[in-house]
């Protein structure tokens, strides 16, 4: 079940939370995502979700089953009563600066607290209860130790400050929810739907069937992800697959929710119920991504479970070891350990990497590339190598017929896509496609060959259709023509009889558009390719050569790619590149998988840890790029949040901080941190 938590946005929170439930009977495992303010729980029946919600409510939090109204929903906080309680406090100040009665002092400064920070104080009650030292528990002791020295001001204008600093930041992080949520807007959540009748009628996308006919005027966004079945139009797929131009579409092409039809009008068949479209399962993949903790994000974690108890323990020997021991001023030394409360609290720290990865996760979604962790973010910066497959992938994946050379047998072109039209081999479709026309003839005893081709009897006569082997050569001529063609890139498939050769046909898969421009860009980062075919060995050559790789091996099986990669893993991590599918096992054992044009494909998706949603590969190095940035902005975070904590720190022992001071520090810090995450979000 899931829950929405509209008052938890910090770790320090989740830890409340976790603490809360242990041992909790009825429920399971927990799982945390901040920044939607959700909260997954495993419930063992059904009474479970009832005294759940009651003993969130005792800690403080008010949880509501997640709906989709309620997940579109961001909360909206007033600075309303802020503003006034900052101008009592600032009365405090004002009437303790012109020597004031301390009656007056104190009575504004109990205002201000009274306005500004009663929930301050009941979330804090709540987590000393439960012992744990968040950032509310932290501050509560410290303004609760200030008025008692006598302090009041500036115990009025801590809360004060603490709270606004508390909104900006709960707004800041709206600010990535509502990049997230800007995802779900795409699609539209009506569509107009033709009716059994004839008749067209506009309804609600949820409840439109399977099958169904949809018609898209100029300018709307297409609902649900289908098949196109009368009209042409160009289509905006930026939003899915990132492309920067629109894409043609006409009978029998994809259209995917969430995209902008542009110009003319069609009709289209739906192909997923709005659920299970392409959209939905981007969405899906980037905010299950958001609860798979990358390993900065675990040494962070780790690190602020330390520190908060270690500083608290700290403020106490502050408070207590020089006035017993040196003598020194109480008052003095008491006010050097509230200070000290104030900086305790690891919020910045730990707030900055879930910010910075969600805004990469984001912003690479928007470009087309799915991510399916914080994890993967991380390691592209890393990368050293990256294999790549050859057919649809440098490739377009769609051989063509290039060369027909004949052997003596007139009828060879029938008789080849006669045989070819059994197969489902892309070479096969390239000769068929060919020779496109021509009345195909019957084929009996037809059978495919593993490694060989394919064999059937025409006439009475057995063919075969398959790759050219040397051994099959009648002359030397014929053994020129194949090497000629082969050193030119293409694939050789000869058709032989019972007596040898009778034609050759040569087929070539085009290198995609941006194939060149991608690898160039990966040897310009300090990234090495290789090329791992399952092709001729002598075709992978002219491949690689074209595109510039660093090395090519073929021909291989699935189980060698395994192998090869295993063996690049010795020399560096490891990245590889391939369908999602054929290429399983070497997309596992890599370091990052990637699969290629994945729009509308639940297999690869699911299959590869990034997932490109069209078929452009120079994502790839906008990836690496984006995750390079993401990396150098969490090492940014991290020095800023520990930077300005230890500065505090030293100033506070010297005697050269104050509390307001404490809290601009804690605060801005978190502020700064939310903030330069965000930046990736502009990408």
């Amino acid at each position: 079940m899931v829950y929405r938590i509209d008052n938890m946005d910090c770790p320090t929170e989740e830890a409340l939370i976790r603490k809360g439930l242990a041992d909790f009977p009825g429920v399971g495992d927990l799982e945390f995502n901040l920044l939607q303010r959700h909260l997954t729980v495993e419930q063992q029946d059904a009474e479970a979700g009832a005294r759940l919600q009651a003993r969130l409510k005792k800690l403080g939090f008010e949880a509501k089953p997640l709906d989709a109204q309620r997940k579109a929903e961001l909360p909206q906080r007033s600075f309303r009563g802020l503003i006034l309680a900052g101008m009592v406090a600032l009365g405090s100040e004002i009437a303790q600066w012109l020597h004031g009665p301390a009656w007056l002092v104190a009575g504004l400064a109990l205002v201000a607290l009274l306005l500004g920070g009663l929930t301050t104080y009941r979330k804090g009650w709540i987590a000393l209860r439960n012992l744990n030292l968040n950032m509310n528990a932290l501050t509560s002791l410290a303004v609760t130790g200030a008025m008692l020295i006598g302090h009041w001001p500036e115990a009025a204008m801590v809360m004060v400050l603490f709270v606004v600093a508390e909104v900006i930041e709960a707004r800041s992080m709206d600010r990535a929810r509502r990049a997230i949520r800007g995802l779900l807007d795409l699609a539209p959540e009506r569509a107009t739907v033709r009716q059994a009748d004839g008749q067209w009628l506009e309804m609600e996308a949820k409840a439109v069937a399977l099958g169904s006919r949809v018609r898209v005027r100029p300018g709307e966004r297409i609902a649900l992800d289908g098949v196109v079945r009368e009209g042409h139009s160009t289509v905006n797929q930026a939003p899915i697959t990132g492309e920067s131009l629109p894409v043609e579409k006409g009978p029998g092409d994809p259209v995917f929710a969430g995209t902008v039809n542009e110009s003319g009008s069609f009709e289209y068949e739906v192909q997923a119920l709005a659920d299970d479209s392409t959209l939905a399962r981007i969405i899906h993949a980037v905010e299950e991504a958001q609860s798979r903790r990358a390993p900065t994000q675990r040494f962070v974690d780790a690190f602020a479970r330390w520190y908060t108890p270690l500083v608290f323990l700290v403020a106490i020997l502050v408070a207590l070891v020089p006035p017993l021991l040196l003598h020194a001023s109480w008052i003095e030394w008491i006010y050097r350990a509230l200070i000290l409360l104030v900086v305790a609290c690891p919020c910045a720290l730990v707030i900055s990497t879930p910010v910075t990865l969600v805004s990469g996760l984001t912003a690479a979604a928007r470009h087309g590339i799915l991510v399916k962790g914080g994890v993967y973010l991380e390691k592209g910066c890393y990368l050293k190598w990256l294999a790549l497959d050859k057919t649809g992938t440098l490739t377009q994946g769609k051989p063509e017929l290039t060369d027909y050379v004949p052997q003596g047998e007139a009828n060879a072109p029938l008789f080849a896509a006669s045989l070819a039209a059994r197969s489902d081999h892309p070479a096969s479709k390239a000769l068929v496609a060919g020779f496109h026309g021509q009345a195909l003839l019957e084929v009996s005893e037809f059978e495919a060959l593993p490694g060989q081709g394919i064999q059937g009897v025409i006439h009475g006569k057995p063919w075969q259709l398959g790759r050219f082997r040397a051994d099959e050569a009648q002359d030397a001529a014929l053994l020129q023509a194949m090497e000629a063609l082969e050193a030119q890139g293409k694939s050789v498939v000869t058709l032989r009889d019972d007596e040898g050769v009778k034609a050759l046909f040569a087929v070539a898969d085009a290198l995609k558009p941006h194939s060149r421009e991608a690898i160039a860009e990966l040897h310009g980062m300090g990234v090495k390719t290789v090329m791992l075919s399952g092709d001729n060995a002598s075709t992978a050559q002219v491949i690689a050569a074209q595109v510039g790789m660093d090395g090519v091996k073929a021909p291989l099986l699935p189980g060698d790619k395994l192998r090869e990669i295993e063996a690049l893993a010795a020399l560096g991590p490891v990245g590889m590149v391939g369908d999602g599918i054929n290429d399983a096992p070497a997309l596992a054992r890599a370091e990052i998988g990637f699969a290629m044009g994945a729009a509308g494909s639940d297999a690869a998706i699911e299959t590869a840890d990034v997932a490109l949603m069209d078929d452009n590969l120079r994502k790839i190095p906008l990836f690496l790029r984006l995750s390079r940035d993401t990396r150098r902005i969490l090492t940014q975070n991290i020095a800023l949040a520990l930077g300005i904590k230890a500065i505090f720190l030293a100033l506070t022992f010297t005697g050269h901080a104050t509390m307001w001071m404490a809290v601009f520090a804690d605060m801005g810090a978190s502020l700064l941190v939310v903030g330069n995450g965000l930046r990736l979000l502009r990408r």
